[in-house]
């Protein structure tokens, strides 16, 4: 399951910077069939602590974690929507991605200059959602006029909900706000996805601070608590060239017990509304990505599509249980379910799918 997160920012916000410290830590992708990897693409594992334990406890040959690729959107600047700078590369790189990470700078350092020669992170904030909502009205106006000319030659229902869909949202796009703020209905909503709208994506406000600002957990009162998140670049880049070890006793000094990175990648797998199970033996130890609420037989589909078509049932172990017993330990302990089709998948379960022919 392939998941994009777009970094986006003005110039010297400290988005470069970032995608750098990404990249460092960017995972070996033989292990992922027909993943190119392009120059402006970081693809980094999702931390997770439990398939460490999986592997000692199956004597796994290789670990194979959760991904996301992080995309370095460049070009961004005020009038990007209409073609200024790299405008229309920046357009067509977001349209691409699932999720946006928008780093804002908040630190002040006389040293390093700021496009608007001054600090302001809701006023950087407030150029670049504005290019995006300027572009989606664009998009918006000519869907809406396509769908008026389909609709003359008869009225279709599936078009009549899209109609109405397009022009919600083109209201509150016209508003100057994101057009994920419409109240649509479930209809309305699937409508939309077609459209691919750049303010219709899930955000993830990066605050770049200085290390003050780092330990007083900064945040931005114009911004929803779980939309944001406090991360000193500068640390992070210096982290991304040590060792395990020397980065561990390095954070320390800062009071940090994982580093921001790590929490931007957790956060963005959060934003997507994602989960993992897993699977475990001697051949390898794998995290599975799936959307939360998936049921057995989907999630069977992640793994090989013919797995969902011929799937019988899952049988379910806690990771917790797994590692402290063993499957067979498990199965003998009455631990190990057996669950249908109907079953709704948990992060974290071990599972052992049962196909049929």
């Amino acid at each position: 399951m392939s998941l994009k997160i777009g970094i986006v920012g003005l110039p010297n916000v400290g988005k470069s910077t970032l995608f750098s410290a990404i990249t460092k830590k960017q995972v070996d992708c033989a292990n992922y069939p027909f993943c190119t990897i392009e120059p402006n693409v970081g693809v980094v594992a999702v931390p997770d602590e439990r398939l460490e334990a999986l592997s000692k406890a199956s004597g796994s040959a290789k670990i194979i974690p959760a991904i996301i690729e992080f995309v370095d959107i460049a070009g961004l600047v005020k009038g990007a929507s209409k073609g200024e700078g790299l405008g229309n590369k920046f357009l067509s790189n977001i349209r691409e991605v699932d999720a946006i990470a928008h780093v804002a700078r908040c630190f002040e350092n006389k040293d390093v200059t700021h496009v608007h020669d001054k600090v302001d992170p809701k006023a950087d904030i407030e150029v670049i959602n504005l290019e995006l909502i300027y572009a989606d009205l664009s998009t918006v106006e000519k869907r809406i006029e396509g769908v008026r000319r389909a609709q003359k030659g008869g009225k279709d229902r599936e078009n009549e909900i899209l109609l109405t869909a397009l022009e919600k949202a083109f209201a509150t796009l016209s508003l100057g706000k994101l057009a994920k703020e419409t109240e649509f209905t479930e209809d309305e909503a699937l409508a939309m996805k077609e459209s691919q709208l750049m303010t219709m994506k899930p955000m993830l406000y990066v605050l770049n601070v200085d290390e003050t600002q780092l330990a007083a957990n900064f945040k931005l009162d114009f911004l929803k608590p779980d939309e944001q998140l406090p991360i000193s670049v500068k640390i992070e880049s210096e982290i991304a060239t040590l060792s395990p070890e020397e980065a561990k006793e390095f954070m320390s000094t800062y009071g940090m017990t994982e580093s921001g990175l790590d929490r931007l990648i957790k956060a963005a797998f959060n934003l997507l509304g994602l989960q993992t199970f897993l699977t475990s033996g001697e051949v390898e130890t794998r995290a599975w990505t799936i959307q939360k609420g998936t049921k057995a037989p989907q999630a069977a589909g992640v793994i090989h599509t013919d797995f969902e078509k011929n799937f019988i049932r899952a049988e379910i172990l806690n990771w917790k249980d797994f590692v402290e017993l063993g499957e067979a330990g498990a199965r003998e302990k009455g631990k190990l379910r057996t669950e249908g089709k109907d079953y709704v998948m948990q992060d974290g379960d071990v599972v052992h799918f049962r196909i049929g022919q």
